[in-house]
């Protein structure tokens, strides 16, 4: 049995939770939008097209903002093709996924969608093939009541409001080579800069995203983020970071330690940003929109030149086991653990593409593993984040040396405190003494397990029920302390209430 401990102190805090950190991401990719969320015809379909089964397991998911439209397709993309009667749009090739567009969803589709769920759009401007010019249309389009040439077009096309997005995303990975405009990072700067300008004349109150590094193995890292930043700091609010993990061979113990790389990736831009802070002498601070993160088997993707075109192809489709609800749940900790500086998170994507929730065309749809960590952490991870102080023993890995077999964060919220915590021991159960006697009166009143005798068992059409949550046990505080059992390789949820206020 693994010892371990964590204390708690309401007076120790790490910052207050954005709610748009549990985020999500709508890319023009595989079935992520047709046969995912839009599916005209479908048994569940709305007057819209929309599937209805796909919006209620979203609702459920708890999912505050989307993303949208791309990621790489969003560097090839006329916004303006995905307005106006659906008969006239045209059928475009996406080059970022060689795939067929049919535009039949476009921003007068998506963001209707997204509001009915409750989440605010995040839009992507188009900074590979395009610019200015179309940047500052898409925004008078979007968020101007009326008077002007393109918000009368969004009026006559049956939009009389206006849509009001406050978050844009200038480009998407503008430092990778794979990228239809790719540019260095003196021209994106620049760029980006030029653009933030432009948007913000037409709309002073939005908030801006300027695009950090496709990943932290990126040659230019940290190079990048300081040369956009260089030039660009003063015109925008976040830094974007994507991060993606995946299993490489038998390797489990590296794998399960993936957030450890995630904490470190953090702390690194946000060292870059404070750096062209300082340099700059602002009072005013840049913090991060981590808008892709997720598991993806990437190296089963034999890449982008090796599909033939088609439309709605499927398209890295990845089937995800407990280890992966796992690692996903550990990364939100992560990102909990930044709550002080990361505001935005975006799991890469919603449905279908490396996604929580998957579908069958004219059939049904279900949740993976991975759906009921977000779900979860999205429901009760709302709150102040606590400092938590953690004792762990360590363990070794291939990847990232060593690191503690207890990862684990703490949130208070209205109606009592969340304890997140992942048992990376592949074998052993874990005991974590909780010192609450900061937390007169509180008693555990749940505890949540993602956890099972197989750790590869995964959710299918056939089998939606293989892999969910379970409770566990519920342990007496005994002098201020109470000792948690934590399943091997698990994710926990527990909950803390006083005298049964704590919401389950």
């Amino acid at each position: 049995m693994i010892r371990a401990s964590l204390a708690l102190d309401p007076a120790f805090t790490v910052g207050d939770v954005d709610p748009r950190l549990f985020g999500s991401f709508v890319e023009h990719m595989g079935r992520c939008v047709y046969t995912g969320i839009y599916e005209p015809g479908h048994p569940t379909a709305s007057d819209a097209g929309f599937r209805g089964d796909v919006l209620d397991l979203a609702r459920e998911l708890g999912v505050p903002l989307i993303r949208y439209p791309g990621g790489n397709f969003v560097s090839g993309y006329k916004w303006e093709d995905g307005i106006g009667p659906s008969a006239d749009r045209p059928t475009r090739l996406d080059l970022a996924w060689r795939s067929l567009e049919t535009n039949q969803v476009g921003v007068d589709e998506f963001v209707p969608w997204a509001s009915g769920l409750g989440a605010e759009t995040m839009m992507a401007v188009n900074l590979g093939t395009r610019g200015i010019d179309a940047a500052r249309d898409l925004i008078e389009y979007c968020n101007i009541p009326g008077g002007t040439y393109w918000s009368d077009l969004r009026r006559k096309n049956g939009a009389l409001s206006p849509y009001g997005i406050r978050t844009w995303c200038l480009g998407n990975e503008m430092d990778g080579p794979w990228q239809i405009g790719h540019k260095t990072a003196y021209e994106y700067g620049r760029l980006a800069s030029e653009t933030a300008k432009a948007m913000r004349l037409v709309d002073p109150s939005i908030e801006l995203v300027a695009c950090g590094s496709s990943n932290s193995s990126m040659p230019t890292f940290g190079s990048w983020e300081a040369t956009v930043l260089g030039e660009a700091y003063d015109q925008v609010d976040y830094v974007s970071m994507h991060a993606y993990y995946e299993q490489r061979g038998d390797d489990r113990d590296s794998f399960l330690a993936a957030s450890v790389d995630m904490d470190r990736f953090i702390d690194a831009v946000v060292a870059t940003a404070d750096h062209v802070r300082a340099v700059k002498r602002r009072s005013k601070r840049v913090d991060i929109s981590f808008d892709e993160w997720n598991v993806w088997y990437l190296k089963k993707f034999a890449g982008e030149a090796s599909l033939s075109i088609t439309e709605a192809p499927a398209l890295i489709e990845d089937v995800y086991s407990v280890t992966d609800a796992v690692v996903v749940g550990n990364m939100l900790i992560s990102l909990l653990k930044h709550a002080d500086r990361v505001k935005i998170g975006c799991q890469a994507q919603l449905v279908n593409v490396i996604a929580p929730i998957r579908t069958t065309p004219g059939g049904p749809a279900w949740k993976q593993s991975t759906f009921h960590p977000f779900a979860l952490t999205s429901r009760y991870g709302r709150g102040t984040v606590l400092r938590v102080e953690q004792r762990s023993p360590l363990y070794e890995t291939k990847w990232l040396g060593e690191v503690p077999l207890l990862d684990a964060v703490a949130v208070q919220g209205e109606d009592g405190v969340s304890i997140f915590a992942v048992n990376r021991s592949q074998t052993e159960p874990m005991v974590v003494d909780v010192d609450l006697r900061a937390w007169p009166g509180y008693r555990v009143e749940s505890h949540t397990a993602i956890a099972d005798d197989d750790p590869d068992a995964v959710n299918t059409a056939e089998d939606p029920e293989r892999v969910v949550p379970k409770s566990l046990k519920v342990p007496d505080v005994d002098g201020g302390r109470v000792a948690l059992e934590l399943p091997p390789l698990s994710w926990n949820l527990v909950r803390l209430g006083r005298s049964g206020s704590a919401s389950h």
